[in-house]
């Protein structure tokens, strides 16, 4: 079903909060640089529910459950399981990252609407950097960007920790005012915006039942400064003179 959109305005121009001073485009990947029919966070989740069964001996059922609980109450599963089972997070990532990839397409739209964007292009994931490296080069991506910021070089500490936005702005230089971070989760904001980062929640143009409810939300609040339901659009909008992206003030 489609999501709810409280203001299609806002989801069709970046005008509200011109982008003249960045100089940095921060990306998260899972949901934001691909559309939910590509298909790739269901597989992903499928093969950490398959791990998570195999680790205990579970069913199905319970497996998923537990995961569940694990991701709701450590934010991830993984961080569950490193802390409680002392899981080698090397293992769990290459296990979950285990997919095929043939159902992501080519977006040659996004792809030139990046290539366009003035400055440094950079991935932020709690994923791996080999999964963010097969997914972009699968969407035709991977050659626009200058590097991956994953989950390792956090040292496992995932979004929406304050202590991984700082230690990948320390990692790659940027200066967070002149920074501007994609997004699809929106609690995964709140921290970059503190810090000085504008900010952009790419949500989905209709309802993926793989996904809690939450992480699907078009919320309006101040650490959100846009919002789109169609990222290759905004970007695009971003290099036009016409469309204002040089002048506005942060709502």
């Amino acid at each position: 079903m489609p999501v709810h959109h409280p203001d299609k305005a806002q989801f069709t121009t970046a005008a509200s909060r011109g982008f003249a001073d960045v100089d940095t485009w921060v990306f998260d990947l899972d949901n934001t640089l691909y559309p939910s029919d590509a298909q790739v966070w269901p597989k992903v989740d499928e093969r950490i529910t398959l791990y998570v069964m195999q680790l205990y001996g579970l069913d199905g059922i319970s497996a998923r459950a537990l995961q569940k609980y694990f991701y709701h109450r450590y934010g991830t599963t993984l961080s569950a399981l490193m802390q409680e089972e002392q899981v080698d997070p090397h293992d769990f990532l290459d296990f979950a990252h285990d997919i095929d990839h043939s159902s992501i397409k080519l977006d040659k739209d996004l792809g030139d609407a990046i290539e366009r964007l003035p400055g440094r292009k950079l991935i932020l994931t709690n994923g791996s950097r080999r999964h963010a490296e097969n997914v972009a080069a699968k969407l035709g991506i991977l050659d626009h960007f200058e590097d991956v910021f994953d989950i390792a070089a956090a040292d496992f500490v995932p979004k929406p920790e304050r202590s991984t936005y700082e230690r990948f702005l320390l990692a790659h230089g940027v200066e967070p005012t002149r920074a501007v971070l994609f997004e699809d989760i929106a609690r995964n904001l709140a921290v970059p915006h503190d810090l000085g980062m504008a900010t952009v929640l790419v949500v989905p143009k209709i309802t993926d039942p793989y996904r809690e409810a939450f992480e699907q939300e078009a919320v309006r609040e101040p650490h959100i400064d846009h919002i789109t339901d169609d990222l290759a659009a905004f970007l695009s909008a971003c290099v036009l003179p016409e469309a204002g992206c040089g002048s506005g003030e942060r709502r």
